[in-house]
């Protein structure tokens, strides 16, 4: 099967959704936390979050066209600063019920019962129940031309998680900390580790050494 631009183009706006926000596949899904200007916390499901740099930290997100009334974006703007919080099975429900169209001055939080929580020295609200919150502050907000969205890039200010869940070498434990992925608008994943590879070099023997270990697979020894 071939979908073309043309195919595309001609479907339906939720089926064109549904299969371009699944195109990437998995993709990690937070809710992010903001406070508007006179202080309406705003709790928000974003599945576009991403790492875009280590030294300093920063996280990036795309937030859609500002068409219509974006809270989030306008909190962020207001404030320069919001939380992003890990979203578990345990709270999976009360957090897609985050993405229904409240109006500014209800909370989130009040609406679907996660608990507001707050970190000292930081304004945006953050979630108790989530097993992983952090804080960022705005960097700077990049505009796409091509379909008049933005890219939202923070820099971490704090992280706060389990201790037993940060590995030795840095890594996150995302299967015990139990966060779990998403794709589409209402389609979501559990997380489990399948493996820990060691960092890729070139090994000019790595193509025959792998034919050599699958060539027995499935046979009886």
């Amino acid at each position: 099967m071939i979908i073309s631009t043309a195919d595309l183009e001609a479907m339906d706006k939720l089926p064109r959704v549904q299969l371009a926000t699944t195109l990437p596949g998995p993709k990690p899904i937070c809710l992010v936390g903001t406070r508007s200007a006179t202080g309406h916390s705003n709790l928000a499901p974003f599945s576009s979050v991403t790492h875009l740099g280590s030294n300093p930290v920063l996280l990036g997100m795309v937030t859609r066209p500002d068409t219509v009334d974006r809270h989030t974006l306008k909190n962020i703007l207001d404030t320069q600063e919001w939380s992003l919080n890990h979203i578990t099975a345990g709270i999976l429900k009360h957090a897609h019920q985050c993405s229904a169209r409240y109006p500014s001055t209800i909370s989130e939080f009040e609406a679907t019962g996660l608990t507001e929580f707050h970190h000292t020295g930081f304004e945006s609200p953050f979630v108790k129940e989530s097993p992983l919150r952090i804080g960022l502050a705005l960097e700077e907000i990049i505009d796409i031309p091509s379909n008049d969205t933005k890219l939202i890039i923070g820099r971490v200010k704090l992280i706060d998680l389990p201790e037993h869940t940060i590995k030795k070498d840095g890594s996150l434990d995302l299967t015990e900390l139990g966060t779990v992925a998403s794709t589409a608008l209402d389609t979501y994943f559990s997380i489990t580790e399948i493996a820990r590879l060691p960092y890729a070099k070139p090994n000019p023997q790595f193509k025959e050494q792998q034919a050599t270990k699958t060539s027995g697979v499935g046979k009886t020894p």
